[in-house]
């Protein structure tokens, strides 16, 4: 595929800046230096005799006296302009962030700073380098441009954004890094180029309320989770509609924090890194010479395995010891890959209905703990489900519009998944797109908006196949995720740098997880052993390319050119995937024999279901990929550098762990703890279905959700919890003080008082948070009458009953995306499922026994609207159903549990007990549910 080589832009300096800057600089020479030359030619020096004599406050003023006065005066000024000019110098020069500001000199430093800004023009340009492609050769990878900076007015021109009203741009100040904290001056290089220009974020910003209240005065004096506006040129920012308010959510829009009440999350779009965080991982080091069996990082080849823990280098030991920090780590990588996040989140959550599926009575299923359980709530903060279920939707009703339409479908090279749309760049350029898809940039660019994606039916597109299966993420470019198709590299993909095993294993598990594949095969060579624990119907690994080249050949060889590849998959069935397309990922540098044979199977010119990804510099690649120390991601043929998708050494073993705990069947005893219930309740938490807080006024909409997640954790954690707790378990990216407390003391006066005149809210003696003895919860509620049900056998039925009849639904259920993450580190969610099945269970066996069947399936019923994954339950409702003798009835609840079954264990089918009670109760059932030939 012909493609442009990509170059970058120089800075480069304006006929209007050359000329402002040689003005300045002659105003600031005549001001620093001929003023002081003409006052003293013509005036004398600043202390004149007049000044000096004795009877100085005795004497009568006359005009030399008043002469004198004056020009000491003016001596003054121009040492102040001196001074000011002499630090805006030094702030400039030394990039020491925010000027040092000169004591009553507000005008006088802002002239000073405009002048040395311009003057500092001639000399340095801190315009940002941004790569693009030269307009030569073919033209499939100008949208290149956009992947590296959207915002450039070449990418602007060419794929113009559709407002829908008027908009403007925000920055959310970031927390502090260890003593580091973010300034202006940063700031505005940051988003603006230059940070030289912070005075234009001061005057937008100044006197401006602050979504905790409080306001900007002076410039060095900004918070963590300001909500700051900026100028119309910048990058790196939010676009907010123009009437939205500070301390409204940022929904719909780029890398939207779930409240800006503090809540600071990575400000590119869809979970890339926070600004001014860089990436770093440590490694081996490099030798100079590879060999068959070396990694590319240098060594020989070495598991990236779980079990290899006496392998960590001394940096990452060191890492392994900062705790809080820690969990900021995997926060960083993990919620980042949002795409990734997505699909581990979706494959773990089948494993856990799994779990569910076999749980035993009075044992709830097992809960990960450290790094695994930071590892999950890394994976729900980041996760972008809707973004996923839009490429995958979107994709496959591509294909099936071509096919209609009987269309060759293009080659996608790349994608771009953000906020407002989803980029298809494609070659060659067809300025025809099936609808709702749109041509752009003379139909190189093929888009989806947001909002036709969101409309999308997904049952109408069920047996629509996946044409483009290779899509994976390669990282991210601050406005929203770029993916690569690997298998339109027509060739092989090299892949370099000093962190290739985790860029492979990050390639490796978006692969095996992501939901815009049919059937595939992953074969890692030299690493991941242990993923095949993530989907073991997808991953296998090899010890050496030795091992799997004679089958890749043989493959080849068989299907030979045999046509159009995607031609075929939009023609087929996804659950018959034409040539089920296989990936090879290597951590091994090939031997040159290797390396040749890999590259003749490779490049066959024209499109294969298959990619290969081969760590190390591999002579005849198509693609080279470059991993930079800083972990940006580089790919030389199509221009692009965005901040790389990683999974480290360590993140990637908390991932083993977490999947691995999910495979448990054993089950954990769960904790009786008894608490007091309220006989009165000023407040209520209701948790066991969609969350409601019920006894105060609804409090504003834009502060609700962060104020209601507070009252649950505080709720279902009656022991008190620290603010400094409080706020990690919020905000866990992190929060000011100031913002943390700010929303505690609104929440202290929306939940008001008791009856006895008792804050609803307060701090203990201890300095922890607690909830007033008025405020009570359904789960306590519950939890108290299955307790008092083991005792008192009379009432049993009575209290059950009571029980279920406080469950409305899931647990927490519609909460919205990327909050209350901290269930996956708690015992909430897991004891709750367990209780619930628990009690419907027992209910269901005293109405049996009583022989009201109509009651114990009302019993069961109850307890799957929370617990609609535990197979035990299934099995009570089919005794139920069976006992009301209404066969029909039997027969549909047979049908749903035949098709739960199937969808949450992939086909693997339900209990062998399940089965054998259904066979006895339904003998016709296998008859009725075998397929038809």
């Amino acid at each position: 595929m012909p493609t442009r080589q990509p170059t970058r832009i120089r800075p480069r300096r304006t006929a209007g800046d050359l000329a402002a800057g040689l003005g300045a600089l002659v105003v600031l020479v005549a001001l620093v230096g001929g003023v002081p030359y003409a006052l003293l030619r013509l005036a004398g020096p600043p202390l004149s005799p007049e000044l000096l004599h004795l009877n100085l406050l005795t004497s009568q003023v006359g005009t030399s006296m008043i002469v004198a006065i004056l020009v000491l005066l003016v001596w003054l000024a121009w040492f102040q302009l001196t001074v000011c000019v002499i630090v805006e110098i030094y702030a400039g020069l030394r990039r020491v962030g925010m000027p040092a500001r000169v004591p009553f000199s507000g005008g006088t430093q802002m002239l000073a700073n405009r002048l040395v800004s311009a003057v500092l023009l001639l000399f340095t340009v801190s315009a940002v380098v941004v790569p693009i492609v030269r307009p030569t050769a073919a033209p499939a990878a100008r949208p290149a441009t956009a992947a590296a900076s959207v915002t450039t007015p070449e990418a602007e021109e060419r794929a113009p954004l559709v407002h829908v009203e008027k908009a403007r741009k925000v920055y959310v100040v970031q927390p502090p890094h260890g003593r580091h904290h973010e300034s202006l001056w940063e700031i505005a290089e940051k988003c603006l180029g230059d940070g030289r220009r912070y005075p234009e974020i001061y005057r937008l910003n100044q006197h401006k309320e602050q979504p905790d209240g409080s306001r900007l005065h002076m410039a060095d004096l900004i918070r963590p989770g300001w909500v700051l506006d900026m100028p119309d040129d910048a990058r790196n920012v939010h676009v907010v509609p123009a009437t939205q308010q500070r301390g409204e959510t940022l929904k719909d829009h780029p890398g939207k924090p779930a409240e800006l009440d503090g809540h600071t999350q990575d400000i590119s779009t869809r979970g890339a890194d926070l600004p001014g965080e860089s990436r770093t991982e440590s490694r081996p080091e490099a030798r100079p010479e590879s060999r068959s069996g070396d990694t590319a990082d240098g060594g020989r080849r070495e598991p990236y395995s779980t079990k290899d823990t006496a392998k960590d280098t001394p940096e990452e030991a060191t890492r392994d010891t900062g705790g809080q920090q820690q969990g900021l780590e995997l926060l960083d990588y993990l919620a980042g890959a949002s795409l990734a996040a997505a699909g581990l989140l979706a494959a773990l959550g089948r494993r856990r209905r799994q779990q569910l599926w076999h749980r035993a009575f009075g044992r709830r299923i097992v809960r990960p703990k450290d790094d695994a359980a930071k590892a999950e709530v890394a994976l729900r903060l980041g996760a972008d489900a809707p973004g996923s279920r839009m490429l995958d939707i979107g994709l496959r009703l591509l294909g099936r519009s071509l096919a209609a339409q009987k269309r060759i479908p293009p080659t996608i090279y790349a994608a771009h998944l953000s906020a407002q749309s989803l980029d298809l760049w494609i070659h060659p350029p067809a300025p025809e797109a099936p609808a709702p898809w749109s041509a752009h940039d003379g139909g190189q660019v093929w888009r989806l908006p947001a909002h036709e994606g969101r409309m999308l039916d997904e049952r109408s597109l069920s047996e629509a196949p996946a044409p483009y299966p290779g899509l994976v993420s390669l990282g991210s470019n601050g406005e929203g995720r770029v993916l690569v198709d690997l298998e339109a590299a027509h060739g092989l993909i090299s892949l370099s740098g000093p962190q290739t095993t985790a860029a492979l294993a990050a390639l490796a598990v978006e692969l095996a997880t992501n939901r815009w594949s049919d059937r595939m095969t992953v074969t890692l060579v030299g690493f991941g052993e242990e993923l095949t624990v993530i989907a073991p119907e997808r991953i296998r690994y090899v010890e050496t390319l030795a091992e799997v080249l004679p089958e890749l050949e043989a493959r080849a060889e068989e299907r030979g050119q045999g046509g159009d590849v995607l031609t075929g998959r939009i023609q087929g069935r996804a659950a018959e995937p034409i040539w089920p397309p296989h990936y090879v990922l290597s951590a091994l540098v090939p031997s040159e024999e290797e390396g040749h044979r890999l590259a003749v199977l490779a490049r066959k010119g024209v499109r294969t279901a298959a990619g290969y990804v081969v760590a190390g510099q591999v002579p005849h690649a198509t693609w080279n990929w470059e991993i930079t120390e800083d972990g940006r991601a580089k790919v030389d043929a199509l221009g692009f550098e965005v901040d790389a998708q990683l999974l480290p050494r360590r993140h990637y073993r908390a991932l083993i762990d977490l999947f691995e705990t999910a495979g448990r069947f054993d089950g954990e005893s769960m904790a009786d703890r008894p608490e007091p219930v309220p006989a009165t309740a000023s407040v209520e938490v209701r948790v066991l279905g969609p969350t409601e807080i019920a006894g105060p006024e609804p409090m504003e909409e834009g502060r609700a959700t962060l104020a209601v997640e507070l009252v649950v954790y505080l709720a279902t954690h009656p022991g008190g919890v620290h603010p400094v707790v409080l706020g990690g378990v919020l905000w866990p990216r992190g929060v000011q003080a100031a913002v943390r407390d700010a929303t505690i003391a609104r929440v202290v006066d929306w939940l008001g008082t008791d009856g006895a005149g008792r804050p609803n809210l307060y701090a203990d003696e201890a300095g922890r948070f607690r909830l007033g003895p008025e405020v009570r919860t359904d789960w306590m509620v519950f939890r108290d009458l299955v307790r008092r049900s083991h005792t008192d056998a009379g009432v049993r039925a009575v209290l059950l009953e009571r029980a279920l009849n406080l469950v409305r639904g899931p647990l927490l259920n519609g909460r919205p995306r990327g909050r209350y993450a901290w269930l996956a580190d708690d015992d909430l969610e897991y004891d709750v499922t367990a209780a619930v099945a628990d009690a419907a269970h027992r209910l269901c066996e005293i109405r049996i026994e009583e022989g009201d069947a109509g009651r114990a399936v009302a019993a069961v019923r109850a307890g799957l609207l929370l617990a609609a994954d535990d197979e035990g339950l299934w099995r009570d409702l089919l005794r139920a159903t069976h006992l009301t003798g209404d066969q029909e009835r039997l027969r549909t609840v047979v049908e749903a549990l035949h098709r739960r079954a199937a969808a949450q264990q992939g086909g693997g089918g339900m209990a062998p007990e399940t089965e054998a009670l259904i066979d006895e109760l339904l003998p016709s059932w296998r008859m009725r549910s075998a397929p038809s030939a």
